[in-house]
């Protein structure tokens, strides 16, 4: 089965226009320009949009010498076609070599709507209701894209993985812990590929900033961290006249209504709500650059806006994780639904400096500490205006004298859509394992879906969590 993601406001009645769910207002915390953020990569010696980082996993015995659609396109199908599946076809249609063969979703509006897209670019595919269907029919795929809502992951990954087939899952990988592990088993079994859609992990702003945390030491020692996702009050999610799914279908899919089809986000049976949705792209950064999950939490959310809603419309949660010789590491992290205010952003605090960082370019600065040792490139740095005078944007100098290729190349992947930078890499690696590594491997995301679907658990007890380190295996 296939459900369908949000939509795009274009697909909506005219009194339910929705936020999308990945697109929130901006977050305006201090300014990193593209060039300044290039330079600053290139004088750390980075080149991160280029080379595999040394943080991604290693591709497997059975992946090592394997090459499906080397040096040639990849045939790609794509399972669940709401606004989430076509954003990641609209990137992938970016990409050179990359060539649909079809597209599957229980809802013919969706199917008709990819499809057209498709054929408007020259790329005409079959359809079909049933994904199953068209993994029996199509014999000419080397990989699968899935943006179906988070309680079908597992099913439809795991076939397609058994399929002989590399997948590319949207986040949240799986609405429960053990549909989670199951894919990852799935992957070590079947020997193919399996990236988790945490785009950040691509994102070249982001594999800078964990570098400067962990080789430069710009902030000393972490000692906390605050993130959020905040966004406008939420309308019902609506759809066109005369597009409605029988009765009986929907009800054989596992719906009630329309209603619930359509927002199935906000019930129980279909996904993890917003602290999974949206809290999974911070806490996977947090896990990602401090190299380890939480080891507690303590959380309160409630359902105290939405009235026809399941899940909690706000989380706020208070994380712990080991930090450096046995010290610790404490921050906040909070979802919230009815407001904007301040967007959406991670900050990184330690007793030298801050780094603020956002999927949003407008954010992103390191303030040092007063009494921090200045470093020799300091001087050379632009400051952040509005800002105090260690607030710098990381200009260095000596970025100048790089190579102008070599600029020209991390400026071009600087200027790319997060998701596609992210299919580039799943794409990249199916080509060539041995050059390329996924950023965000199923077994690395696991910790992600562990610690966002046991944030939920928190709230609903009313009472401090304690990580078994043994839920983090797969």
């Amino acid at each position: 089965m296939t459900g369908q993601d949000q939509p795009a406001p274009q697909q909506v009645s005219d009194s339910t226009a929705p936020a999308q769910p990945d697109q929130p207002a901006q977050a305006h915390s201090g300014t990193l320009s593209r060039r300044r953020f290039m330079q600053s990569v290139l004088a750390t010696g980075a080149g991160l949009a280029l080379v595999p980082p040394v943080w991604a996993a290693a591709p497997s015995a059975a992946q090592a010498g394997r090459a499906a659609g080397a040096n040639g396109q990849i045939n790609i199908a794509m399972i669940g076609a709401g606004s989430q599946g076509r954003i990641l076809l609209l990137d992938a249609l970016k990409i050179p070599g990359i060539r649909f063969r079809a597209v599957a979703d229980v809802w013919d509006y969706s199917r008709r709507y990819a499809g057209n897209i498709l054929n408007r670019f020259g790329q005409p595919v079959n359809v079909y209701s049933d994904y199953r269907e068209m993994l029996e029919k199509e014999d000419d795929l080397d990989a699968v894209l899935i943006a179906s809502p988070d309680w079908v992951h597992a099913e439809q990954t795991i076939a397609c993985l058994e399929a002989g087939l590399d997948v590319y899952c949207e986040k949240e990988m799986a609405h429960t812990i053990e549909a989670a592990r199951s894919m990852v088993e799935a992957a070590k079994q079947t020997g193919k590929l399996l990236q988790i859609g945490h785009q950040r992990r691509s994102n070249p702003r982001y594999q800078h900033a964990r570098r400067m945390i962990e080789n430069e030491r710009i902030l000393g020692r972490i000692t906390h961290f605050q993130g959020q996702w905040n966004r406008a009050r939420m309308h019902e999610v609506g759809w066109p006249r005369n597009t409605e799914i029988d009765a009986a279908e929907l009800r054989r899919l596992g719906f009630e209504d329309m209603f619930q089809f359509r927002n199935w986000r906000w019930f129980r049976q279909f996904s993890g709500g917003p602290m999974s949705d949206l809290g999974s792209h911070q806490m996977g950064v947090f896990n990602w650059i401090l190299g380890r999950p939480p080891r507690a939490v303590l959380a309160a959310g409630g359902n105290d806006y939405y009235e026809r809603n399941e899940w909690f419309d706000h989380v706020i949660a208070v994380f712990e994780y080991a930090g450096e010789a046995g010290s610790t590491i404490r921050g906040t992290y909070q979802v919230l639904n009815t407001t904007s205010h301040g967007g959406y952003r991670e900050l990184l605090m330690g007793d030298e400096g801050t780094l603020a960082i956002s999927e949003d370019p407008s954010v992103g600065y390191v303030q040092r500490e007063q009494q921090a040792e200045p470093r020799d490139w300091e001087d050379d740095a632009a400051r952040v205006e509005g800002m105090d005078q260690r607030a710098i944007a990381l200009e260095v100098g000596a970025s100048r004298r790089a190579d102008p290729q070599h600029i020209e190349q991390i400026e071009s992947a600087l200027a790319k859509a997060p998701h596609q930078l992210h299919l580039e890499n799943f794409f990249n690696t199916i080509r060539d394992p041995q050059r390329h590594r996924l950023t965000c491997p199923a077994d690395e995301a696991f910790s992600v879906a562990v610690t966002v679907l046991k944030t939920n658990e928190a709230v609903e007890k009313g009472a401090r969590l304690e990580f078994d380190p043994a839920w983090f295996r797969a």
